[in-house]
């Protein structure tokens, strides 16, 4: 943080303990407290800032190095996630910087199942002759295993939990101790669970990646990205990709962010409630085939979420009858739900994932990704409920 930028968090004033997760997304990343201070750190819309010794003191210097605002956010972010934030133009600008920290030949152990962004950059840079791809089952510490033991040089392991959109749940502790026992650098996509319910840095990973988009925005009007670390040269090499590829945050956008930050806590806990709901009643539903999602007894990850995280999220999976075409009809059946991309959001969204053509093959056609809001639940069901029964009926008329 530069030295004329300056955000305090209060300790808890009767025990002068860390504050909780809850608390510090309300207090973290505000101006130092004084009559008469801003409640709200300002936007800051300046290009460029006075520098020079004769100040001294540090200069921000010109609008793509730094800006007030920015500092806000990564201090709120950073602080939640237990490390030092950057923030980025995008979520795709975060996981540009952070595969980049993989030197030229080196390897990128990618999860089958990972964001379809994800996949296509590293791809990309694979076709480019620039890294080499390794797609692992991140919830076969075996697979892993062996597929660390093969690679050779500089290495990153890529993690996300719980996964996009198949909502796997990887062993975020026992990967980063397998990476680092082969020299590998271990990167945690956060995006899914946020900082108030899974904290990577403290379960042994090195970077943790944010589409702030997504929950921490939660208002689904702000392009933004994070990347999160404690390792000085790290964070150097982070900072200075942000500035050379010119991936850097919009101070309004970067505001918004903050803004809704400060309520992620409460959107979160009804979200992820009302997803555990719709997650036990669409069980029943004749028309849905399989859902995922781990606060379900009988999903795959449900053990290890429940000692891993601390809530098990706002996003549900669901596989339906009738292929591609019923999914499709269950979005077109919609009427509260958004047929849209994205999640985190306060609206509640509906998409079939494989509609997209980067979408890796290891997701069903039929599979529909439901990013939970804070609508009234029952609302939400009687909705969904009525457009799985319009699948049903399609069904029946091919």
């Amino acid at each position: 943080m530069p030295d004329n930028v300056s955000s305090t968090t209060p300790l808890s004033p009767a025990t002068a303990t860390p504050l909780s997760p809850a608390t510090l997304a309300v207090v973290a990343g505000r101006p130092p407290r004084g009559l008469d201070s801003e409640l709200n750190t300002p936007v800051s819309l300046s290009a460029t800032f006075v520098g020079g010794g004769s100040l001294g003191q540090a200069s921000l210097g010109y609008g793509r190095f730094a800006n007030p605002t920015w500092v806000a956010l990564e201090t709120a972010i950073g602080e939640l996630e237990g490390g030092r934030a950057l923030v980025f133009a995008s979520g795709m600008a975060a996981v540009s910087a952070a595969v980049h920290l993989v030197p030229a030949d080196g390897t990128v152990l990618v999860p089958h199942g990972a964001y379809n962004g994800t996949h296509s950059l590293t791809g990309l840079l694979a076709a480019q002759g620039r890294i080499t791809v390794r797609p692992v089952d991140i919830t076969d510490l075996d697979e892993v295993r062996a597929a660390l033991a093969a690679t050779a040089g500089p290495t990153l392991l890529w993690l996300e939990s719980p996964t996009n959109p198949l909502l796997e749940v990887a062993d975020i502790a026992a990967l980063a101790a397998l990476g680092h026992e082969h020299g590998a650098v271990v990167a945690v996509d956060n995006t899914f669970a946020t900082p108030l319910l899974q904290q990577p840095l403290e379960l042994g990973a090195d970077v943790v990646v944010h589409s702030v988009t997504k929950f921490l925005s939660g208002h689904s009007d702000v392009v933004l990205g994070a990347v999160v670390a404690r390792d000085e040269a790290t964070l150097a090499a982070l900072s200075s990709h942000r500035t050379f590829h010119g991936a850097i945050a919009g101070p309004l956008e970067t505001f918004l962010a903050l803004r809704g930050i400060r309520t992620l806590p409460l959107r979160l806990e009804r979200s992820q409630a009302s997803a555990a709901d719709l997650a036990r009643r669409l069980l029943a539903h004749p028309a849905v085939t399989r859902v995922r999602h781990p606060s379900l007894p009988q999903d795959p990850g449900h053990a290890l979420a429940a000692s891993q995280m601390s809530g098990f999220g706002a996003l549900v999976a669901i596989e339906v009858v009738g292929g591609a075409a019923g999914a499709d009809a269950v979005v077109d059946a919609v009427a509260l739900w958004v047929p849209a991309t994205s999640l985190g959001g306060v609206e509640s969204l509906i998409e079939r994932r494989r509609r997209h053509g980067n979408e890796p093959a290891v997701v069903p056609e039929d599979l529909l990704r439901l990013s939970v809001g804070v609508e009234d639940v029952e609302d939400l069901w009687r909705d969904l409920s009525q457009a799985l029964d319009a699948a049903l009926a399609h069904r029946g008329t091919v």
